[in-house]
């Protein structure tokens, strides 16, 4: 079982993706007056630039894109720093930003969310040969802490109010929800990104801990995206 999916294991992610993205297209017309809106198209972008990614299956001796090999194009890491690492973080910020109606967490998170745009430009140009060839701790951190923040805003504020009473209809729940168990589980495998390394047309270095991250993101991305699919259909649109 465990071999199946790990052979599967792009397939899986990239169609849970797609009908995450889908299902929200289909939906499209309840949420089009609401924040919701964003969400669906930040999904879309997402599922067709994690398909881009796996440009580098042909990054291969023996495949179409073998002239890239020993070039700073060879791996997709500047790819995934760029969509997920920065652009995730920053969407999630102006989401926040437009769901919350606290003024002060509202300023928190705008002042946040170019802060962390910023240091990120920065940092990237500060470290520009590392940024073609592994993923950067500090914003894959940092960018943790942002989400983590932005969720405790959002339980703060409906803890506050009435829509305690509802929380269970809420979209905003489950995104919420969901963000905040994904990245708890994701974020400490940041840590032993160093084992994560490979060579172009070479196994992984270390093969247990490659089987194994992809794994924990397999079953974290099931549940993920089976979560927004699930809400899309069960929830209706607020007033934001």
């Amino acid at each position: 079982m465990i071999e199946f999916l790990l052979r599967h294991y792009s397939f899986s992610t990239h169609t849970l993706e797609f009908l995450a993205a889908i299902m929200g297209l289909f939906c499209y017309k309840k949420y089009r007056n609401s924040v919701v809106k964003y969400f669906i198209w930040f999904l879309v972008i997402v599922a067709i630039s994690d398909t881009l990614c796996y440009y580098t299956y042909f990054v291969n001796p023996n495949r179409a894109l073998r002239f890239l090999i020993g070039t700073k194009f060879e791996k997709n890491h500047w790819w995934s720093t760029l969509y997920w690492d920065v652009g995730a973080i920053v969407f999630l910020c102006f989401f926040y930003y437009k769901i919350l109606k606290t003024s002060l967490f509202r300023n928190i998170i705008k002042i946040t969310g170019y802060s962390y745009l910023i240091f990120s430009i920065v940092y990237i140009g500060l470290n520009w040969e590392r940024f073609f060839f592994q993923f950067f701790k500090v914003l894959d951190l940092l960018g943790a802490v942002i989400v983590f923040m932005c969720s405790v805003f959002y339980f703060m504020e409906i803890l506050s109010s009435d829509k305690i009473l509802v929380f269970y209809k809420s979209i905003y729940f489950y995104i919420t929800a969901t963000i905040f168990i994904w990245w708890l589980i994701i974020t400490p495998i940041t840590f032993y990104d160093v084992y994560y390394t490979y060579e172009v047309g070479k196994p992984p270095n270390d093969l247990n801990f490659y089987k194994l991250r992809r794994l924990v993101f397999l079953f974290a991305n099931i549940f993920m995206y089976l979560t927004y699919t699930f809400s899309f259909l069960w929830c209706k649109p607020e007033n934001d």
